[in-house]
């Protein structure tokens, strides 16, 4: 009998390993969580160090919950929704919340809608853990409120003014009072700030809760915008300020805020319309205003050293380039008040500096043939930093630390893929998110040292999962072009790859600049998209041109006043090689990508027209004098400076070579990329006869999405592509 089980379990195991492989569909990939991966997320760090809280919603309602690093385990609820209402026994609903320094108080955001990409405005309610209760903090919906440092005050914006409310006596002041739609902005920024320095929030807390300084926009003479929005009778018309590239910008200075004298003090930091301020930060002790400013062109920047009671400035240090400068959030003023951590390209690759508050370079921290891509901060108990680092390739993001004095720098734990840390307030500890091309994320808890604690989520349901279905792995590779730039990218082929057969070729590009689609990481979504295809019957590919990121300075910034150029260049030449492998059919290349990929796709089905059998372009860009100033410029100077550079490689001047299929889409309430592009690129196929598919969303943005709208746009592109590649 047990000889008949065991050859019973036997049979059922071999009859489970011979079960079909699955293939994919559109709805599983677009419409349903059956990819979804399982994440640890919302852990936000406490001021202990040692503890974290995080948000839970669930049908019972709303409560934050209070966790130990060291054990994983619940040690009580900060909040639930059952404990503390608003007046009438009102529930309180919220996704997002921050607490005082003190963490005795708690800000949540509710009703909240969305203005652009980064901007939300909501009804914020105050939360008094002590006295169990919650009031509204203001009338009306605010932006950016924040909490002072000692927990007492909430700064805020609505309608365009700044204002600050006192919790104990409950008077709220209104710091200014001319603020006003599409003129004058206090406290916030306006949208090509928003978008393209990833500022939002422009009022900040000095260290002692004593003054805050804030940014004021005058974007009077800044031109509108206007977008129709349609849904209702009469479409209706939404205006916004938006300068294009040589087009006016708001004028912007910098002032700070006494609390206690309920005056502001204009700081001296220049009122040409042609100045930048993307950051602002106090320094440690808070006598000193740091002001980022930036020139036009970005490549002067300064770090000024402002007095907030005159408005006087000193010069801390200086940058200039040939090029650009990218802005970062790489400034660490030390608690000794004598020293300040600062990254920069000026060695070819960006890397962090010491430098003391004479502005003079007291060491390099850090160094290496590779790219700081983000620096976490500095635990100074120990004199340990944290950063990113594209290494060990440029497809890699690996977690390295270096000490103080610049030496003992290494990569904290030595595995390939993409490592992103979250730390505890003092880097005591800090929970990783790793995953692999092939592979996705899985969660550990690390002590600050690099030993890992213990596992908290694997991901195992959907490996299980995955291994069910027929995919490839995608696989990375490097090449030469013509001209002897080294390009890195990946492919896909399909599962039941024959090397004695000949496949069409499915590229998809971004290519813009800083930007990598060619990475050692899981992509979601788009992977398994990518893996539909491939089941189609097509090989997959993705390729890095110059002036994407990682790879230094000298790569990434060979495109500045010529965008597209060598770009399409190196595009065209990968399809090429793809060409020449002997399992390509040469004649069955494509090539689809969105915002500057679509820019990328139009440009390679018009100036590659030999070479590409089709194109999809989502949200492109067509001509750079419709697109931002500040994005546009920082590549390619002002259209009055440098005409050949935004002419010579628009889309739109090479229609007339044409060839292959060509289906562009846009939302047509995207603000940031405007359908003006694809409509003056329709306006110049049609005047070259040329014959092309389109195809647009009513009143979606940039991202596309909502509802229904991801699973029919990728089922457009993917019928379009199977039926015309």
């Amino acid at each position: 009998m047990r000889k008949l089980l065991i050859l019973l379990a036997v049979v059922l195991h071999a009859g489970l390993i011979a079960q079909p492989l699955k293939d994919l569909s559109l709805q599983e990939i677009w419409a349903s969580p059956t990819f979804r991966p399982s994440m640890v997320m919302g852990v936000s760090p406490m001021q202990d160090g040692q503890h974290y809280s995080t948000l839970k919603i669930d049908e019972s309602g709303v409560s934050i919950e209070k966790y130990a690093y060291s054990t994983g385990l619940k040690v009580g609820d900060i909040y639930t929704s059952a404990s503390i209402t608003l007046p009438g026994n009102k529930s309180i609903q919220f996704d997002s919340y921050t607490f005082s320094k003190d963490e005795k108080k708690l800000l949540v955001p509710t009703e909240t809608e969305p203005i652009y990409r980064h901007s939300s405005r909501s009804a914020y309610v105050v939360i008094d853990l002590e006295k169990k209760s919650a009031s509204l903090l203001s009338t009306g919906k605010q932006q950016y409120a924040d909490f002072s440092p000692d927990g007492k005050q909430i700064a805020f914006v609505r309608e365009n003014n700044l204002f600050v409310k006192d919790l104990i006596s409950g008077k709220e002041t209104a710091i200014t009072k001319d603020g006003k739609q599409n003129e004058i902005i206090n406290g916030a920024t306006d949208w090509v700030y928003e978008e393209e320095f990833a500022l939002s929030q422009a009022f900040f807390w000095s260290p002692d809760g004593s003054k805050i300084a804030y940014l004021r926009f005058d974007e009077r003479e800044v031109k509108e915008y206007n977008m129709q929005t349609y849904g209702s009778l009469y479409p209706g018309l939404y205006t916004f300020k938006y300068p294009k590239a040589g087009e006016d910008n708001s004028l912007v200075n910098v002032y700070v805020y006494s609390v206690s004298g309920n005056s502001s003090v204009k700081m001296q930091t220049g009122d040409d319309k042609n100045l930048y301020f993307p950051r602002l930060q106090w320094t440690s002790n808070g006598s000193e205003l740091c002001v980022t400013r930036m020139n036009r062109h970005q490549n002067h920047l300064e770090l000024l050293l402002a007095n907030p009671a005159t408005g006087s400035i000193r010069t801390l240090l200086e940058e200039k380039s040939e090029t650009y400068i990218d802005i970062h959030d790489n400034l660490r003023f030390l608690a000794d008040g004598k020293r300040f951590i600062w990254s920069s390209e000026l060695g070819g690759f960006n890397h962090l500096y010491l430098y003391g508050m004479d502005g003079k370079k007291i060491s390099a921290l850090s160094s290496g043939n590779f790219d700081i891509t983000e620096f976490y901060g500095i635990n100074e108990k120990t004199g340990t930093l944290y950063f990113q680092a594209a290494a060990p390739t440029p497809m890699d993001r690996s977690l390295f630390t270096v000490k103080l004095t610049g030496k003992g720098q290494k990569n904290l734990l030595p595995v390939n893929g993409h490592q992103n840390p979250e730390f505890s307030s003092n880097f005591s500890y800090f929970v990783l998110n790793q995953s692999s091309a092939n592979a996705p994320a899985d969660y550990s808890l690390y002590s600050g040292e690099g030993k890992l604690i213990r596992s908290l989520e694997t991901n195992t349901i959907l490996r299980e999962k995955l291994a069910t279905y027929r995919l490839s792995k995608k696989e990375f590779f490097s090449f030469t072009t013509s001209t002897g730039n080294a390009l890195n990218g990946w492919m896909i082929k399909p599962s039941n790859f024959d090397a004695s057969k000949k496949y069409p070729v499915f590229m998809t590009v971004y290519g813009g600049p800083g930007h990598n689609t060619v990475e050692n990481q899981w992509e979601g979504s788009n992977y398994m998209w990518y893996q539909y295809l491939a089941q189609k019957g097509y090989i997959v590919v993705s390729v890095d041109n110059r002036g994407t990121g990682n790879r230094g300075e000298a790569f990434k910034k060979s495109t500045y006043k010529q965008l597209g150029k060598l770009e399409t260049e190196d595009q065209i030449e990968a399809a090429k090689y793809m060409a020449a492998q002997p399992y390509v059919d040469a004649s069955r290349i494509g090539i689809q990508g969105w915002s500057y990929g679509g820019y990328m796709s139009s440009l390679c089905i018009t100036k590659g027209a030999d070479v590409f059998k089709m194109a999809i372009a989502v949200a492109p860009v067509t001509n750079w004098r419709f697109y931002d100033s500040i994005y546009t410029e920082r590549f390619m100077q002002t259209p009055e400076e440098n005409e050949s550079g935004y002419d010579d490689n628009s889309p739109i001047n090479h229609v007339a070579r044409l060839k292959g299929k060509y289906l562009l889409i846009h939302g047509t309430g995207d603000d940031n990329v405007h359908f003006q592009n694809s409509v003056e690129i329709v306006t110049a196929l049609v005047k070259a006869n040329k014959q092309f598919d389109l195809f647009f969303y009513p009143d979606k943005n940039h991202g596309i999405y909502g509802g229904n709208t991801r699973l029919h746009l990728y089922t457009k592109m993917t019928d379009y592509l199977l039926e015309n590649l």
